[in-house]
Formats: structure tokens, sequence, C-alpha cells
């Protein structure tokens, strides 16, 4: 597990100040290569009392629920990879409003204990069925998931696919550990960007849930996050066609004008023309301080 990631001055919990709110938008693509599109992404919000699949785009305050926003993306032969990405979203749907309400009651450890407990029963599951049918032999998934309370980002990660952050006065971070030995060799500075794309090994994961791994070691953290600050997931099919100066340029650029597309889709978009290779998925989560109410005449 890594160490809690505190925002650069700290999350603000003044009760005295007005409620946030997340601004998000989500997009998958198939690109031009594939002929199925083994991504996935999931956006929930969770209470005491029930879990709401939200929209592609939407807005919606962070006092009254919490939110979690997931990209997995899979692999397998046949259709396998496909399943075990919807697998690993629909285990999230299904157990996470338990964990949710036995924390609620007092009767959970705390966020790692959640993420650890959920990231352990999706890996379990897949290795069953891999085990269990011929067809879903070898079947796996990465999963990047963020759940946002109204202080922090809780995190949790394995495989390539990646979470950003952009704070609103600060530079473009990746929270996440790419699972491989490529990615490792990126953290210890052994090799720069442009070596990690060309690298022969760069798809070879060494954790992945499912996918015969018998072990495995999440990565797991908390962001602190505050009005202004901007965070990104996605399939590693969207990093094959953006370079992370070019992701984010576009994550702080307004759109341009009369440009309504979400930012999530202008990142797809712009992805696959660039490349397209894999299957492309982007969510864009904005932490924002709501409007002021409008003045009665």
């Amino acid at each position: 597990m890594s160490a809690i990631h505190a925002s650069p001055s700290g999350a603000d919990t003044s009760t005295s100040n007005p409620p946030l709110e997340l601004h998000w938008s989500g997009l998958t693509h198939i690109g031009k290569v594939r002929k199925n599109n083994e991504d996935t992404f999931l956006a929930l919000a969770v209470d005491g009392r029930e879990v709401r699949y939200l929209g592609k785009t939407g807005h919606a305050p962070l006092h009254t629920s919490d939110f979690v926003f997931a990209v997995s993306d899979g692999m397998g032969g046949a259709k396998s990879g496909e399943f075990a990405s919807r697998i690993a979203v629909d285990r999230i749907t299904r157990l996470f409003p338990r964990a949710f309400r036995l924390a609620a009651a007092g009767m959970g450890a705390g966020f790692t204990d959640i993420l650890t407990e959920l990231i352990g029963a999706i890996h379990n599951d897949l290795l069953k069925l891999g085990y269990s049918y011929e067809e879903c032999a070898g079947m796996g998934a990465t999963l990047s998931l963020c759940w946002f309370t109204p202080q922090w980002m809780y995190f949790a990660h394995i495989g390539d696919s990646r979470i950003y952050y952009l704070p609103y006065d600060g530079p473009l971070t990746q929270v996440t550990h790419d699972h491989s030995h490529v990615g490792w060799l990126r953290r210890q500075g052994r090799i720069n960007e442009r070596e990690a794309r060309t690298h022969p090994r760069r798809n070879a994961l060494q954790q992945a849930l499912g996918a015969g791994h018998q072990f495995i070691d999440p990565h797991l953290g908390a962001v602190g996050h505050r009005p202004g600050d901007r965070f990104l997931i996605c399939s590693d099919g969207l990093i094959d066609g953006l370079w992370d100066r070019h992701l984010e340029e576009m994550l702080r650029s307004p759109a341009p004008a009369g440009d309504t597309r979400s930012l999530a889709q202008r990142l797809v978009e712009q992805s696959v023309e660039n490349s397209g290779r894999d299957n492309t998925t982007a969510v864009v989560v904005d932490v924002v301080n709501p409007p002021p109410p409008v003045a009665s005449v």
C-alpha cells in the first residue's frame, strides 16, 4: 500500500465551506483495430441505502453520496477479456454498497480494508472462472478505481490502466504504478517515456486480476482533493495515443469555441485519431465549488 498523498496544503475539512460538487464525463471506444471492446468503465453514486448508476456525463453534490468511478481493461482469448472486465465492474456494483454500509455503521476498519476486500473478491472470482471453464482459462483484467468522499479520493489499482491527478495549482501526476517491468524501469528512472513506449515487453503485466496470478499486491492510497482539482482514469489504449504532455495540455485547456463534446470524448477521439491500435477509455472527474444561488427577483 502506498502512503496517503495529501493535496499540497491538505484537504479543507471546514464545515463552513459550501458542499463540493463532482462533474464527470466518460467514454469508451473500440479503436481502429480490435473487433470487440474489452474496456469497461463504471460510474456509481453510493449511500447507505442504494447504489445508482450514473450517466456518461453529469454532476452531483458530494455531500449526499459517495461516488465510485472505475476503468477495467480485460484480457483473454475470444471474448473472455470483455467478460472479465464486465465481471470486475459488476462485482464493484454488488460488493461496494455492502462494504459502505459496514463502514458507515462503524463495523469497517477503513478504506484500505474495504478496497483490499473488494480487489480480493474480484480476483478470486476471475480465478475460479478461469479454472472452471476452458473458454475462460487465463482471462483477467486491470482495474483502476477512484472512490470520492467529501475530503478524499481513495484509490485501488492493479495492472496498467492509470489514474492521473491534475491539481488546480500544480502539474499532472500519475498516481498509480504500472504493474509491469517496464513500469518499474520507468519509476526507477532507467528508461524515459519514449523508451517505455517502444520497449518489447511494454504490454507484459506482472499483476492483474485473475489471469492465473496466485498472489496480487494492489496499489492503494488516497489523495486529498480541493475545488479545481481534476482526475483522469484511463485504459492503456488512451496512453498509446496521447503522451503525458498531450494529456496535460488537453486536461488543462478549455474546450475550443463551439465544441460541445465532453472532455472524456475529446481525449478518447484524439487518442484514437493518433493511434487507435487498442480499445480506448477515459473517465474525467472534476471537483468544483457549486454555482452561487440565483438571486430571486
